[in-house]
């Protein structure tokens, strides 16, 4: 697969996430996919981000990119920018928050392998989002 039609598929990828749909996961995701970012206790693979995306983020709400740049080369893809939204409340990584809004700054890193994710990771900003909501002083 072409660099281009690779970002495609990652961007088919976070518009199902973005929506919720786990339906397709299948289409947009290996079998054996490798989720470097899925927290300790949750299923691998696919299991993982089917069980967090109809429970931990569904607080998430309207979590979309505010600024997104995109680079592609081979079978990597990497999206860099600043995602914004709405936080529900409640705990978040061990930390009890408020509802709020937050934007923070993430990079989604992608390996694909005949047309469907393989691996991903993620780097968030988790602590600025903690203290935009309320969950740590500093």
């Amino acid at each position: 697969m072409s660099a281009e039609v690779n970002k495609q598929i990652v961007d088919g990828f976070d518009a199902l996430v973005r929506a919720g749909d786990v339906s397709r996961l299948d289409e947009f995701c290996t079998p054996d996919l490798v989720n470097h970012a899925l927290a300790p206790g949750r299923p691998a693979g696919l299991a993982g981000i089917r069980e967090f995306l109809t429970t931990t983020a569904r607080q998430f709400e309207d979590d979309h990119w505010r600024s997104c740049r995109t680079v592609a080369e081979d079978d990597l893809v990497v999206q860099f920018g600043l995602r914004a939204g709405h936080w529900a409340g409640g705990d978040f990584l061990g930390f009890p928050t408020h509802s709020g809004d937050y934007a923070r700054d993430v990079a989604f890193a992608y390996r694909l392998r005949e047309g469907r994710i393989a691996e991903r990771w993620a780097i968030r900003d988790d602590l600025t989002m903690i203290r935009q909501l309320g969950g740590i002083r500093l």
